[in-house]
């Protein structure tokens, strides 16, 4: 061995440090030393800077070591802190259960010392006392088998408690029972005496909703009778028409338009609701549909002085002589006099037609429209909405006529009737 090392080594401390030397070697090799040149641009100075081997192989490890620990720290918060978490939460869980084990132990243990005592006090009273009575030592036997009743149960309860690892905390302590059936008790009677008070409220709110169910329904009979007496005189015009007034009454609840407003809903109460409500309920729609026929039919003349120069039906035709039959009612008048709309509805013509001359149509809905002809001026436009009194035009002689008049006209669906009985409201 000695021969070995004075063959090859110069000295032992040459071949102690031989694998050190060779590893450095390498470290050379991989990481050579290198210089940096550096100029100045301004005073036009160089400057040369020199990393040796040792410097670049420090900074390396110092590379290598940064993104070992950065993974082994990204790896422990990603993967063991959800564990270390929930391990906290199982042991503050644990804790926490340990608690209100303790706490009903604590419990338990004093309902125990005060039923044990209860239960002495019981037994010396029945051995004791000679003068007691029958339903006396009932009552005390009474007492003695509650109590044991009471025993057996805590004794369960504990029992759970100590062998079921599931088991729930039941009780808190005596104290906070007692303030909270107190509690219970104090909200128990304001309860009671706030149900006095509603029971009361409801019997005045009884005899209100009675009264005012009352009033409401006298106020709509009285007035669905005087709608009816304001229609009553066209009901042979409307059988005429082939229609009813129920018929018209309902077609008018469902009617909407920017005058008369939107459509009715009528309501409908359940079955097990007292009569009443539907009945006026009933009559409310009623009442509304009445309302809006009363409004939407073209009821009234369409001019302030009336005076019927022709009535609807056959004549003699004032051109050729021969029976023709007139379609509407002629109202005499001068030119320029004013003719007024006599029902909400839109104008759905305003301009010349054959034999009519100047006219002016209105739609007020349910099917009925109005004609305005022989006009010499006309004060609305196609599309305008009317409301009754709204002067649509002024009276001439426009077209097939003889003279200044107003030629007027009631269609249903487009056909003409005799108005008379519109007119004649």
């Amino acid at each position: 061995m000695i021969n070995f090392i004075t063959r090859y080594f110069t000295s032992l401390w040459a071949f102690i440090t031989s694998p050190f030397r060779a590893l450095w070697r390498v470290i050379c090799r991989v990481f050579p030393p290198r210089e940096f040149t550096v100029m100045d641009t301004p005073r036009g100075n160089v400057y040369t800077f020199k990393q040796s081997s040792f410097w670049r192989f420090t900074k390396f490890c110092g590379k290598i070591g940064l993104v070992v620990w950065a993974t082994w720290s990204t790896y422990v918060f990603v993967y063991h802190r959800p564990l270390l978490q929930k391990r906290t939460q199982e042991l503050e869980d644990a804790r926490a259960q340990h608690t209100r084990q303790m706490t009903d132990l604590q419990t338990y243990l004093e309902k125990y010392n005060e039923l044990t005592r209860s239960l002495n006090i019981t037994d010396d009273k029945i051995l004791n006392a000679k003068d007691l009575s029958d339903s006396e030592k009932e009552e005390l036997m009474n007492s003695r088998l509650k109590t044991w009743g009471e025993l057996d149960f805590l004794q369960t309860r504990l029992t759970e408690m100590l062998t079921n690892d599931e088991y729930t905390a039941e009780y808190t302590k005596m104290s906070e029972l007692s303030a909270e059936f107190e509690l219970t008790r104090a909200e128990n009677d304001a309860l009671k005496k706030r149900n006095t008070q509603l029971l009361e409220s409801m019997e005045k709110i009884a005899i209100a909703d009675t009264q005012i169910v009352d009033m409401v329904s006298q106020l709509s009979a009285d007035n669905i009778d005087s709608l009816r007496d304001n229609i009553k005189n066209i009901n042979t015009t409307i059988a005429s028409l082939g229609l009813t007034q129920r018929a018209l009454i309902k077609s008018a609840n469902k009617f909407s338009n920017p005058i008369v407003g939107s459509a009715f809903s009528p309501i409908e109460f359940e079955k097990d609701m007292d009569p009443k409500y539907q009945k006026l309920a009933d009559d409310l729609e009623l009442w509304n549909g009445l309302t809006k026929l009363n409004t939407l039919l073209p009821l009234g003349a369409p001019v302030k002085n009336v005076r019927v120069t022709s009535n609807f039906g056959t004549r003699n035709d004032p051109f050729t002589g021969k029976p023709k039959k007139h379609r509407g009612i002629d109202f005499a008048g001068k030119i320029g006099t004013e003719l007024m709309a006599v029902a909400p509805g839109r104008v759905v013509s305003a301009g010349e037609r054959v034999g009519y001359g100047t006219t002016v149509e209105i739609d007020h809905g349910l099917g009925f429209t109005t004609l305005y002809a022989h006009l010499s001026q006309i004060t609305v436009a196609r599309g305008d909405w009317v409301r009754p009194g709204t002067v649509i035009g002024l009276a001439g002689s426009t077209g097939r006529s003889t003279g200044p008049h107003l030629h007027y006209e009631i269609r249903y669906k487009g056909v003409p009737f005799d108005p008379s009985k519109f007119v004649k409201e």
